[in-house]
């Protein structure tokens, strides 16, 4: 998604171009992987499709940044802090933008402030980050000022154009936007370019073309607004409770993927299994659940497993373990 850097923040008033690079330090502050993940990538295709550095679909057309996305919104509300990428002047921010989930109706008045509640920074050399969809009342810098990379600049919010809490980061160099993963590559290349993260980010940000953001175990059937506002946690499954439910909520799938869930008592049987059918389309999230009744008498004490596997044109993609010891 385009959400207006040049124009918004005159980002078409660019530093006379240079060969030298810039290293990127990560910009939020969190632990890929675990209590955060990449969405989405910049899109290199003009076309109406999309296709990423490394020719999967991991984003959407017109995806201009990255997108570090926090697993649910007690994660956002925990408060995780937006970083300078790299050392700087501040060259603009906005304040004031609401967090909220987007709702169709009201997609075109937010369009015009898209970006939400954001700061850009001027790096010199023709180098400029754009920092996105951050939390209301969260900026800590103003226009002007000299920030440091790592230097905490605000918060990863809801604000704008956005439908999860993420951080959407975009790099430019010389008033266009650059991918940081690929800097240089060769049109229609895949895994071309030269990555600008710092070494010691190279092994976290290693591309994924599809993980899983939520995975647990719950008394009941899920949903996928109580995994995103965190309701889905607050119950813990015992030996009493009226059904074991394992549950996940995967992002990047693929059209055809096929996903199978299953739930294994404690000696190791399956006690349930959710095989959905192949995915019609490229999913950017996707919710599935396991689980059965309360025997009678209850369900034995120990510790019960659920495995969730994503086969992708034949082929293992994803695969993730997870367990929960049942007491009384």
């Amino acid at each position: 998604m385009r959400l207006g850097f040049l124009s918004l923040f005159g980002l078409t008033l660019a530093l006379p171009a240079s060969a030298q690079d810039i290293t990127l330090h990560l910009p939020v502050v969190c632990e890929i992987g675990r209590t955060c993940f990449i969405q989405k990538y910049v899109d290199h295709d003009p076309s109406p499709a999309m296709r990423d550095y490394q020719c999967g679909a991991v984003g959407e057309d017109g995806h201009d940044g990255t997108d570090f996305r926090l697993p649910n919104m007690p994660a956002q509300k925990a408060g995780i802090d937006v970083v300078a990428a790299a050392d700087g002047k501040v060259a603009s921010t906005r304040e004031g933008v609401p967090d909220a989930f987007v709702k169709e109706q009201d997609r075109e008045r937010i369009s015009q402030i898209g970006c939400g509640n954001a700061v850009v920074i001027d790096h010199g050399n023709g180098w400029r980050t754009a920092y996105c969809h951050m939390a209301k009342g969260s900026l800590t810098v103003r226009s002007g000022r000299e920030v440091k990379a790592g230097e905490k600049i605000g918060q990863i919010g809801l604000s704008g154009l956005t439908e999860f809490p993420h951080l959407h980061f975009t790099l430019i160099k010389d008033g266009k936007p650059v991918d940081p993963f690929a800097y240089g590559a060769p049109e229609k290349s895949c895994g071309g370019g030269k990555s600008l993260w710092e070494a010691s980010l190279q092994r976290a940000l290693a591309y994924q073309s599809g993980s899983v953001l939520n995975k647990g175990f719950a008394t009941g059937p899920v949903t996928m607004e109580a995994i995103e506002s965190g309701a889905v946690e607050q119950e813990t499954p015992t030996t009493r409770s009226p059904a074991l439910v394992a549950y996940i909520r995967a992002i990047g799938l693929k059209g055809g993927d096929v996903q199978t869930l299953t739930l294994f008592d404690p000696d190791g049987k399956p006690l349930a299994q959710n095989k959905a059918p192949p995915l019609d389309r490229d999913k950017a999230q996707w919710m599935a659940f396991s689980g059965v009744k309360q025997p009678q008498g209850g369900f034995r004490p120990g510790l019960y497993r659920a495995i969730y596997r994503v086969e992708r044109a034949g082929k293992p993609a994803i695969e993730q373990a997870f367990g929960i010891s049942l007491r009384p």
